[in-house]
């Protein structure tokens, strides 16, 4: 779906955004007279007043520019914020959007909340039928075209391109982890972001023998038991000062879990191809930086790996030799994703040096009992990087919600027979693997830990904005949070 700005429009569909007090707009009133009276009859006799979330169609008589008027319930203007305007973009594409004509255009007061409801309107449009074979016709999006319609469609159109970018990497996150495990693996991920280069990322993958070189065990030892190999994908974009350090993010890739040797129960193992939702995070985000030419050097690393039963896979009380030489005990497989993180984290610090590095993963089912599907958990000790990370979180509708660390969790992962153990107990869960992760984070290195497991993908009723199993979540946050505080 083509998306334009411009201060009118001839469309097939004609919307307005009515507010809560029910008062119709100019050019609605204007399409109103023009109908006979059209929009206010619809209106009576709907119920409709305006309130968030209300919608009200109307056939429009023939000879008039749009065969269609859609009001859509603006609510309370004072109350009408970020999220409020992309829900009434989503909404109204949720309407119209497979109705069988094709091009539409909404009216928007100021240029930044025409930009907003652009936004809205395009995640909701997102779909992932790849695999369907026998959609027919009706089943399909109609709209091809949608015009916001703004006094300003220059200043819109500003205001739009770099919240355009960080939905494009919304949709590519959504796509990674909607892909199935049998086509997205390793190697087949770490092909997907090398086609991200014409956009002027560099991309480089280390393979097992690379890796095994520089002493990363504790990501090996996941993947072993997989015949797929397992890869690290290092992405960079440099669009900051030359020699500057980067800012570092880093994605827990792994494209299938199956615990392990601690096999996890059958019921919704198909979940689990989620379980690289850090990585499509990091890749999204990656590829919005690049789109809207980012002033900044980042550095993207995802760990990528399989974790399947085999007769080569690691057991429960194995010990791993981690590249930051520090030992771990494995006491569950199933504690994969702290493993692989450990090993990139350390790899992140000795190759490069970071001004920040925040970690993405869908580490613990412990976030989900804390927060639900609703933030994502945040570990950090920094009050500096909490708090920007929580202000871009709140800016984007991707937030957090810090939780705490502390050295009295670290008894929960002391090991008889190596330096730690890779579970904690059933008590503060995600707090002991943030704990975990921190034993590979060196002093002064300013970090924080997002656990997504909870917000990566959602089954049941989800905001207006995320149409898909999938999320998409991190893009939008993390390039928010670049464009504050290092551009």
């Amino acid at each position: 779906m083509k998306i334009t700005f411009a201060e009118s429009a001839k469309a097939d569909i004609a919307a307005f955004v009515i507010d809560e007090d029910g008062r119709l707009p100019a050019g609605a009133a204007a399409l109103d007279k023009a109908s006979g009276g059209l929009l206010t009859e619809a209106m009576e006799g709907g119920r409709f007043d305006g309130k968030t979330a209300q919608l009200a169609t109307v056939v429009l008589p023939k000879g008039l520019d749009a065969r269609r008027a859609v009001l859509v319930g603006g609510g309370k203007p004072k109350k009408r914020d970020a999220r409020a305007l992309e829900n009434i973009g989503a909404h109204f594409f949720k309407a119209v959007g497979s109705s069988g004509f094709k091009t539409a255009a909404i009216s928007a007061e100021d240029p930044e909340s025409a930009a907003r409801i652009a936004v809205g309107a395009k995640l909701a449009a997102y779909r992932f039928d790849t695999y369907f074979t026998k959609l027919k016709p009706d089943q399909k999006p109609s709209l091809s075209g949608l015009t916001v319609i703004s006094s300003d469609p220059k200043a819109a159109k500003a205001a739009y391109g770099p919240l355009d970018a960080a939905t494009d990497g919304t949709y590519l996150a959504r796509d990674l982890v909607n892909l199935p495990p049998n086509d997205l693996y390793p190697e087949s991920f770490a092909a997907k972001v090398k086609e991200l280069s014409p956009l002027g990322l560099e991309v480089e993958v280390l393979g097992e023998k690379q890796m095994a070189k520089l002493g990363m065990g504790a990501l090996l030892g996941v993947g072993q038991g997989s015949v797929k190999e397992s890869q690290l994908g290092i992405i960079r974009w440099n669009g900051g000062k030359p020699g500057e350090d980067p800012v570092i993010l880093v994605g827990k890739g792994v494209c299938f879990d199956t615990g392990g040797i601690s096999l996890k129960p059958g019921p919704n193992m198909e979940n689990m191809r989620g379980d690289m939702g850090g990585a499509a995070a990091v890749t999204g985000t990656m590829r919005a930086l690049a789109q809207r030419k980012a002033k900044v050097n980042v550095v993207g690393l995802i760990g990528l790996v399989e974790n399947m039963p085999d007769g080569n896979a690691i057991r429960p009380g194995d010990i791993l030799h981690s590249a930051s030489g520090q030992t771990i005990e494995v006491q569950n497989t199933d504690a994969e994703g702290r493993l692989v993180l450990c090993d990139v984290l350390w790899y992140a610090q000795e190759h490069f040096k970071p001004k920040a590095i925040v970690d993405l993963a869908t580490l613990t089912g412990a976030i989900i009992i804390s927060l639900g599907h609703h933030h994502a958990g945040m570990f950090t000790d920094s009050d500096e990087l909490a708090a920007e990370l929580t202000k871009a979180g709140l800016a984007e509708g991707e937030r957090v919600w810090r939780l705490p660390l502390g050295a009295e969790y670290d008894v929960q992962i002391k090991s008889k027979f190596a330096d730690m153990r890779n579970i904690g107990g059933p008590a503060a869960g995600s707090i002991t693997a943030a704990q975990f992760l921190k034993r590979f984070v060196k002093d002064g290195v300013k970090w924080a830990h997002l656990d997504i497991a909870g917000v990566a993908w959602v089954e049941g009723e989800k905001a207006p904005t995320d149409p898909s199993w999938a999320s998409g979540y991190g893009p939008r946050l993390l390039s928010r949070w670049i464009a504050d505080n290092y551009e």
